[in-house]
């Protein structure tokens, strides 16, 4: 339990900290006038209270990942929580803190468009590519997601599809409408469940006859049942992608970026969402080793019940908080993917607005966009579940290794400390690639010739992307001096 307090602890000093000094990094403009004001259009342009804007990025980025990453990465052992603190502090809240304030600085530009800024036109049209297959991913697997999940709830009383229905019609709604009109009034509702099922299971876990494996020396290897074909690296890091960094993130800040209302605010929006996530995430590792008795017994229960963190997040709920605190939980659970689903749409409608110059102050124009993408995420419902979740992985990671570098060749260009992304830029590059070598849904090749081709590829990024700094924007040595 130890480990798990010093933890925590972590997290809130690393957002009085380093989140603290990201933003002296960046160098806000206190009397800057935002994209809120200055493009104000009532319906993505409007500036919202900070508090609000908190709520809706923090159930924005955090989905199923939190909850459902967090469980499978604890078949791995104490090192999860390790990943948590380092990656929410060090990747997750310069990934989300930058991007954020990068579409701030550039009227709230989708993050495809801002990488082309700073990389390069083939960067841009390879975001717009990648963004919207996320994104689509995003909201197919958060509308399947909560409707197995309330159809369980439910004992089956209506059937699955029409759950499927019911969510896809709130995500069209949430989609078109004003940000204002709904989902800044239902969020901060979905936002106290949230809150309320994190702070239920940390006071079962200290009151109840629970034990959380510490992190020693001796409980660090890979934990799972089958470690060979599981490797710590790189699987660790893509389970566990919110509530460490993730990709998508880099998706949902310009919705924010949007609505704020000063930069001086943008550290407890972006950071704060971020760290936030990072203790849903801690938590939800610890209550996982702990339930089951110890990380083998995870490991067991998983197994029994095929991998189902569905199945593991309900039976955790239920349990560990019973009665009315176990409702609650679900209902966190639920509303946790679907405040992650309705804004990957409204994201994706946004994204193509950009592309094709179309204003959104008309409905007629929001619904050009928004209807395609409903019918194919419709016809994305027909894949299986698990394999839109396994590409989703990748892809979501993948992102993060884009939206880094592009935030690096940002801060050389301006001369700013570029090594708060340039190093994880090119660990999560080399995250990415050996996935994709190593994974069944990726090549499948043996684990010494994945981590081979993983360091190749990374290898590669990183004198391409050293030769396009030489040419457009100076000496990247010198940039990422932390001396300077």
């Amino acid at each position: 339990m130890i480990s798990f307090l010093i933890s925590i602890a972590a997290l809130i000093l690393g957002y009085f900290l380093y989140a603290t000094f990201l933003e002296k990094v960046f160098g806000i403009d206190r009397n800057r006038t935002t994209p809120a004001y200055h493009l104000k259009d009532g319906v993505d342009f409007i500036p919202l209270p900070t508090w609000k804007i908190f709520m809706i990025q923090f159930l924005n980025i955090a989905g199923l990942g939190p909850i459902f990453g967090a469980i499978a990465g604890a078949m791995f052992g104490p090192s999860a929580f390790l990943w948590i603190v380092l990656g929410s502090i060090f990747a997750g809240a310069a990934h989300d803190y930058f991007s954020g304030m990068l579409s701030v600085r550039h009227n709230g530009l989708s993050i495809s468009e801002i990488s082309g800024i700073y990389l390069g036109s083939w960067s841009k049209h390879l975001m717009r590519f990648f963004t919207i297959i996320l994104l689509l991913f995003v909201g197919t697997v958060f509308m399947m997601g909560p409707a197995k999940i309330i159809d369980g709830m439910s004992s089956h009383i209506l059937n699955f599809w029409i759950w499927v229905f019911i969510i896809l019609c709130y995500y069209f709604f949430s989609t078109l409408l004003p940000i204002d009109k709904l989902i800044s009034k239902l969020y901060p509702i979905f936002g106290i469940a949230m809150f309320v099922m994190t702070i239920g299971l940390i006071m079962v876990l200290f009151t109840g006859e629970y034990h959380v494996p510490e992190i020693q020396w001796g409980n660090l290897h890979n934990m799972t049942s089958y470690p060979e074909q599981t490797p710590m690296f790189p699987i660790l890091f893509v389970t566990i992608a919110c509530g460490a960094i993730s990709g998508f993130h880099a998706t949902q800040s310009p919705l924010m970026a949007r609505c704020i209302k000063s930069e001086r605010n943008g550290k407890f929006v972006f950071s704060g969402a971020m760290i936030t996530e990072g203790v849903v995430a801690l938590v939800w590792a610890a209550v996982s080793m702990a339930y089951f008795g110890d990380v083998r017994g995870l490991n067991i229960a998983m197994e029994t019940h095929d991998h189902n963190t569905a199945w593991a997040a309900n039976e955790i709920s239920l349990n560990m908080l019973g009665g009315i605190g176990g409702v609650l939980a679900l209902i966190g659970i639920v509303a946790a993917p679907i405040t992650s689903g309705d804004t990957a749409f409204r994201s994706c409608r946004l994204i193509l607005a950009d592309i094709f110059k179309l204003d959104q102050k008309k409905v007629n124009k929001r619904l050009y966009i928004s209807i395609p993408l409903f019918i194919t995420a419709f016809v994305l419902t027909q894949i299986e579940f698990d394999i839109l979740w396994r590409y989703f992985a990748w892809s979501n990671q993948t992102l993060a290794v884009v939206v880094l570098w592009t935030i690096t060749a940002y801060l050389i260009r301006e001369q700013k400390l570029a090594w708060v992304t340039y190093v994880p830029a090119v660990f999560m590059t080399m995250v990415s690639a050996t996935y994709i070598l190593i994974a069944p849904e990726g090549f499948e090749l043996p684990n010494i010739y994945a981590y081979i081709g993983g360091a190749f590829l990374t290898l590669l990024v990183i004198l391409l992307f050293q030769n396009y700094v030489n040419n457009k924007q100076g000496n990247i040595l010198k940039a990422i001096n932390i001396w300077k």
